[in-house]
């Protein structure tokens, strides 16, 4: 690529999965070879995802060069010049016609933070459109909003990975790490020994499962009800006298109005709501307040995942999971804490940036009139012409091509006809559209529908920086050539960019990218104006990278406790007006899409192990395929036997959405009133196929974790089956 540094024969780089961003080290001398590097986050592990990396890179059928949708209905090879010339083309048409607005961007939380900035200033200033927003929406929003409206911040884990260990208690809820994220677990190893492990999970995971044999407290609740767990385990700590009083009274605020709303919540109702029994309630909350510093305990934490997030009621859990912190006195305790786990690479950094429909980089808000007076000076712009907000992910899926609504989308790192909720939905809404243009690394189900398809460079193949799980910046450095045609987004943007005439400038260079986007969030909650590639390059190679905010250049020479910047934002206060913390009261509600009858049983959903997100990576992998060939449904062996299905029948499973039909796996780690999915897979056997898009009213979130369902076996003879069968 033009003006692009050749890369190294090795590179010492991250990961392009999950957020915990695993170092590695790529060589590329006798093809691309992965090594695990010794870091804070990973230990020099892998999971099996990281290892076998490399073979997304060699995909068979890997996108290298721009295809067209012609007239026969067939996408076929153009130059670029054609595609971007059509695109551009196309875009002005319609703007002229029905405004600007009429185009929409869904962009990714595995975009590189160059990538996710530079996205949400060509949607604004290059489209002039308020309709952008991502799949991040489906992933951190809830946790963000919770955390946001608590504490003043949305950082994932405001304090290192690292500082796990020396708790005596991790409340873990909603999150599966031992499959999702395995080199996580060694951080829970020393709680675990110490018998302070305590998962909440309708399933017995593979995290549940690191309870047993006196390691800690596995909680099953009944799908849907985590929010009524947390208040009645608040109820408990009240009741029992174990909130730390001095910490609530010097630290928090609107705690005394929370305290009386959960008066109603005595263990036996909920017992009777979640299906918990009293003692094991009593246990939980009793083992946690143990382990809080009021107490005498080494610390404590409490930990949130999609698991009690993805729901219409998700921001109300995690403000119930941040109300049971603050009266532990956890936040702002070195060793304590309250944090989300993120779930994508740059789920962190991606929605820092400007790719959300509220914010501005830096973690603005876009209604902020300083906010968009001050970035307007850095993109040389009259503040007027930066567009309001737009609407979050499942609305402006729902508004494709609708009357008024966008006409045209580009979709950049995501695969919303797999991972969106309701998608059988989402497909009607993008065939609807007049223009699809999805830039993607292989033909995902969602390139497919396109009438514009962009090949573009991954992980392997560019430079940029990446933000874990931890609110660590870290470095992503080019180890091999892009194949054939394939170009970064950077560029693309930038060509868009001049034949929409777009004002500002437009870098290619991730380097000086960073550079406009350290100094576009000067001042803002996520303040990365310190920092550049090189002072990046020198904190990791230090060990430790760097935390956000960094508002001054750090010192690579000087590494304190934790890493540079700051590991632990919350230790002299809260960056709200009063610098205490804010509790909120909460209420709960029972899951919008209920059992009944004729749908009598709860669907979730959820990761494996061996894959990764929509599966648009991961299904192309060998080995990947191998040990997790196809979808399927997990069922209790009670409820196989009520519908007569045994292992490895092909069952049809039913909601208020459609059917999916899947291979059935018949396993006693299921309650017997829920049904379990994982949803790497499209087609018939789509787990999104079913899931609910009803959205969280603060977050947008939508409905993911909790749906009524029915099962029952189907006949392998059914036509359009035959490829399941």
């Amino acid at each position: 690529m033009p003006g692009t540094p050749r890369p190294a024969a090795s590179a010492a780089t991250h990961c392009p999965y999950c957020a915990l961003q695993c170092a590695m080290r790529l060589t590329a001398a006798t093809g691309l070879t992965v090594q695990a590097r010794d870091f804070p986050t990973n230990g020099g592990g892998l999971c099996q995802k990281g290892w076998s990396s490399t073979g997304v890179v060699t995909a068979p059928d890997r996108l290298t060069r721009p295809l067209l949708r012609g007239n026969g209905g067939e996408l076929v090879p153009v130059s670029w010049e054609v595609a971007l010339d059509h695109i551009a083309a196309t875009i002005r048409e319609m703007q002229r016609e029905h405004g600007k607005d009429t185009v929409a961007v869904f962009g990714g939380g595995g975009l590189t933070n160059e990538k996710a900035y530079q996205l949400g200033k060509f949607a604004r200033l290059a489209l002039g459109t308020r309709f952008v927003d991502y799949n991040g929406r489906f992933c951190m929003s809830s946790a963000a909003a919770g955390a946001n409206r608590a504490f003043g911040l949305d950082r994932g884990l405001p304090f290192p990975l690292a500082d796990l260990g020396g708790a005596d208690a991790i409340l873990l809820l909603g999150s599966n790490p031992a499959e999702t994220m395995p080199p996580f677990v060694r951080h829970l190893a020393p709680v675990r020994g110490r018998g302070g492990l305590i998962v909440v999970d309708p399933r017995r995971s593979a995290t549940a499962a690191l309870t047993e044999d006196g390691s800690g407290l596995h909680l099953a609740p009944r799908p849907g009800t985590d929010l009524a767990l947390l208040l009645g385990m608040l109820h408990l700590l009240l009741a029992e006298r174990l909130i730390d009083r001095a910490y609530v009274e010097a630290r928090t605020e609107g705690f005394e109005e929370v305290a009386a709303s959960v008066g109603l919540w005595w263990p036996e109702r909920v017992e009777q709501v979640c299906g918990v029994p009293v003692i094991d309630l009593q246990s939980a909350v009793r083992r946690l307040a143990a382990a809080a510093p009021a107490h005498g305990g080494r610390g404590a934490y409490i930990l949130t995942g999609r698991g009690v997030e993805q729901s219409s009621q998700g921001t109300a859990t995690v403000t119930a999971a941040i109300n049971c912190a603050l009266a532990l006195g956890l936040p702002g305790r070195t060793g304590s804490g309250y944090g989300a786990l993120t779930g994508q690479g740059n789920g962190q950094g991606g929605r820092e940036h400007g790719q959300k429909a509220d914010q501005l980089p830096g973690y603005r808000s876009i209604e902020d009139p300083a906010a968009r007076a001050y970035v307007a000076g850095v993109w040389g712009v009259d503040p007027e012409v930066i567009p309001g907000k737009g609407v979050p992910a499942v609305e402006l899926l729902r508004r494709l091509g609708t009357s008024g609504g966008p006409r045209a989308l580009l979709v950049h790192g995501s695969n919303v006809v797999v991972s969106a909720p309701n998608a059988e939905r989402v497909t009607e809404r993008l065939r609807a559209l007049d223009l699809l243009v999805v830039a993607d690394v292989v033909p995902s189900e969602t390139a497919l529908l396109a009438d514009v398809v962009l090949p573009v460079t991954q992980w392997a193949e560019e430079d940029g920086t990446m933000t874990n799980l931890e609110g660590r910046i870290l470095r992503r450095r080019k180890a091999i050539e892009p194949p054939g045609e394939a170009r970064s987004e950077l560029w693309i943007w930038a060509e868009l960019a001049s034949r929409l005439r777009a004002p500002s400038t437009w870098p290619t260079e991730p380097a000086a990218v960073f550079a406009e986007l350290a100094e576009a969030s000067h001042g803002g909650v996520a303040d990365y104006s310190g920092l550049t590639h090189d002072l990046i390059d020198a904190t990791e190679a230090a060990g430790h990278g760097c935390y956000w905010p960094v508002p001054d250049a750090p010192d690579p020479s000087a590494v304190p406790d934790g890493g540079h910047g700051t590991p632990r934002p919350f230790l002299d206060g809260f960056p709200r007006p009063s610098g205490r913390a804010r509790a909120v009261s909460v209420t709960y509600a029972e899951p919008a899409d209920n059992v009944r009858a004729g749908a009598p049983l709860y669907l979730t959903t959820g990761r494996l192990l061996h894959h990764y997100q929509s599966g648009a990576q991961t299904r192309r992998v060998a080995e990947l395929v191998a040990s997790a060939p196809e979808p399927f449904v997990a069922l209790h062996p009670l409820l196989a036997d009520v519908h007569d299905i045994a292992e490895g029948d092909l069952v049809a499973v039913t909601t208020g959405r459609g059917t999916a039909y899947v291979r059935a796996r018949v396993t006693a780690d299921q309650r017997p009133d829920t049904l379990f999915m994982p949803f790497h897979w499209g087609g018939l056997g789509s787990a999104n196929r079913l899931t609910n898009d009803r959205t969280d009213p603060v977050s947008g979130m939508p409905d993911f974790k909790v749906c009524a369902a029915s099962i029952a076996r189907v006949s392998a003879a059914v036509p359009e089956l035959e490829v399941i069968a």
